[in-house]
C-alpha cells in the first residue's frame, strides 16, 4: 500500500511526521535488519565454501585453484547483494537483466580469451603434457617452463620465450617429446648418382658419430631416400639425440656436411 504523502513541515503537522516515521521505521526496520542478518551469515557461508572449493582443487594446479575460487566466491557474493537488496524492497529484476546482458556482451567479446581459459583447464587437469617436458605445437617446439590460465610458456633450444594460446593447443596437434629418451635428427643431401655409398658411410659415420649431443645408439646412418638413375640422389645423414636438443644437432651436422664435401672437393 503507498504511504501518504506528507504535507510541508510545520507546528501544526508534527504528529503527522512523527507517525510517517514510524510508519517507514516499522516497514523498513525489519527489512533492514533480515537484510543485515542474511549479509553476515551468507558472508560467511560463502567463506566457508569458498574454502571447501580451494581445498578441493588445489590437487589440481595453484592458479587454476586461485582461479576457480575467486570466481566462485565473487558470483556468489553477487547473488547475495542481489538477494539483500530484493530484501530491503528495491526492485532487482531489471538489475538481473541489465547484468545478464552486460555479462552476455563480456563473453562475446571474449570469444578468444575464454577458449584459452577452457583450454588451460583442460590442460591442467588432463595433463597432456607438465612442466619440464618437450612438446610441439602449433609449429614451435620447445621445454614447457610454465602452464598458465590462458597460456603455456615453451623455451625453444635457442633460448626463445614462445607464449602458446591454451585454445590452440589443448584442441591442436600436439607432439609430447618427453616421455621418449631420444629423438631424431635427418639431413638430406642431393648428390651425384655416382656417388660411391659405401665410401661415403666410412666417411660419413666417424664424423657423424664424433659430433657433440649425437647418442652412441643407436648409431648414425648413411642412406639413400630418393634416386633418379643417371641424374641426383639424395642422401639422408641420420643422428639421434636427446629430446630439445634437435636444432642444435640439426646445425652442427650441416656445418660438418659442409666441411666434410668442401674437403672432399678439394681433394679431387
Amino acid at each position: 500500500m503507498p504511504l501518504p504523502v506528507p504535507a510541508p513541515l510545520s507546528l501544526s503537522n508534527v504528529d503527522f511526521y512523527v507517525d510517517h516515521l514510524r510508519t517507514l521505521a516499522a516497514l523498513y526496520l525489519p527489512r533492514l535488519a533480515a537484510a543485515a542478518v542474511l549479509l553476515v551469515v551468507g558472508w560467511w557461508v560463502i567463506s566457508w565454501l569458498s574454502r571447501l572449493v580451494a581445498n578441493a582443487t588445489a590437487r589440481l594446479d595453484v592458479s587454476l585453484s586461485s582461479f576457480v575460487t575467486s570466481m566462485f566466491s565473487i558470483l556468489l557474493k553477487v547473488l547475495l547483494l542481489i538477494s539483500a537488496a530484493g530484501m530491503v524492497g528495491f526492485q532487482t529484476t531489471s538489475f538481473v537483466a541489465i547484468l545478464g546482458a552486460a555479462g552476455l556482451a563480456v563473453g562475446l567479446a571474449l570469444q578468444g580469451t575464454l577458449a584459452n581459459f577452457a583450454g588451460g583447464v583442460l590442460i591442467l587437469i588432463f595433463k597432456p603434457f607438465v612442466v619440464g617436458d618437450v612438446i610441439e605445437s602449433q609449429g614451435k617446439s620447445g621445454t614447457v617452463q610454465a602452464i598458465q590460465i590462458f597460456n603455456t610458456i615453451l623455451l625453444t633450444s635457442l633460448g626463445d620465450i614462445v607464449i602458446l594460446p591454451n585454445g590452440a593447443t589443448s584442441n591442436g596437434v600436439l607432439v609430447n617429446k618427453a616421455h621418449p629418451q631420444q629423438a631424431v635428427v635427418e639431413v638430406p643431401l642431393d648428390l651425384p648418382a655416382t656417388t660411391d655409398l659405401d665410401t661415403l658411410r666410412q666417411q660419413a659415420l666417424p664424423l657423424l658419430k664424433a659430433l657433440p649431443d649425437v647418442l652412441p645408439t643407436p648409431q648414425p646412418q648413411v642412406s639413400i631416400t630418393t634416386l633418379t638413375p643417371g641424374a641426383a640422389m639424395t642422401i639422408t645423414f641420420q643422428a639421434h639425440t636427446t629430446p630439445g636438443k634437435e636444432d642444435a644437432l640439426r646445425k652442427t651436422m650441416l656445418e660438418a656436411l659442409q666441411q666434410f664435401f668442401a674437403q672432399q672437393g678439394e681433394k679431387k
